[in-house]
């Protein structure tokens, strides 16, 4: 069962995810609201912020965290930094998704192990590129999804932390890239066969550059390559889609975050939003 709480920074109306019903499951929603009348209007990265410090709100001392990759992620990793600096949280141990994250937590003395030993993580918290009325996702544009989902895979507790542009009535519905990892051998073959498998919903396959104005392509944290697929049209089946990507001999991992959230944090203009199973 799901349920929505609002937390609101103003007093304009909140915001309703869009209802998609789905095959495979369905879920009810109750919500209710915590308003303050005068506060201002925040920027993006205040909003950021504020969601990411609800979302450390869950966090205890002595748990084992998975610590998410990307600009909302960075300042959840910064708040516990400060938490352990001041000696309000003691114990933790980070879990790192990339080694951007890594070097970030190091250089806030935060703990830091892996999953080899640490096989079961407390509580994950991570951000998300696109989120369903569902609760699910599509992550990766960062670059880290394979290391994303198999330390929130290990998590007892997913809590995901984005702003209000990354909801979608349904996943790939943004028109942005929904991001498949691939390894380097022979990925033209891959992309074709990606690109072939959406062909009604009319995805385009693009293999992702290094960003740094060359043609190289990026690479991974592990090696591979990264294959986006954009869609003229929603994925009208999630798990089939994903199913149906995993089965390319060649593929490492997709970015359909499907099932795996326990709770989203949304920033919005007038203030947070929190939904939940």
């Amino acid at each position: 069962m799901a349920s929505l709480s609002f937390l609101h920074l103003s007093s304009a109306t909140r915001f309703t995810p869009r209802a998609t019903p789905l095959n495979h499951r369905a879920r009810t929603q109750k919500s209710f609201s915590i308003r303050s009348q005068s506060a201002p209007v925040l920027s993006q990265d205040e909003l950021k912020k504020l969601a990411a410090d609800k979302a450390v709100d869950s966090v205890k001392s002595g748990m084992v965290l998975g610590l998410g990759t990307g600009s909302t992620a960075a300042f959840v990793v910064d708040k516990l930094g400060q938490l352990l600096s001041t000696g309000q949280l003691s114990n933790i141990v980070g879990i790192p998704t990339s080694k951007r994250t890594q070097e970030q937590a190091a250089s806030l003395n935060i703990p830091l192990s892996t999953l080899d030993l640490h096989p079961h993580i407390d509580l994950a918290i991570d951000g998300a590129d696109e989120v369903d009325p569902n609760l699910d996702l599509v992550k990766g544009r960062g670059g880290a999804l394979l290391r994303e989902k198999m330390v929130e895979a290990a998590s007892s507790s997913f809590i995901v932390v984005a702003d209000d542009s990354k909801l979608v009535s349904g996943l790939g519905g943004s028109g942005l890239a929904m991001p498949v990892e691939v390894v380097q051998f022979c990925w033209k073959y891959n992309l074709v066969r990606l690109e072939g498998l959406f062909k009604e919903l009319g995805c385009e396959a693009k293999l992702r550059l290094a960003g740094d104005g060359s043609e190289k392509p990026y690479v991974t944290d592990n090696g591979n390559y990264i294959v986006d697929l954009y869609f003229k049209n929603p994925i009208k089946d999630g798990f089939a889609a994903g199913k149906g990507i995993s089965a390319m001999e060649g593929v490492v991992e997709h970015g359909l975050f499907l099932g795996m959230a326990t709770s989203v944090i949304i920033a919005g203009k007038t203030g947070v939003e929190v939904m939940t199973k």
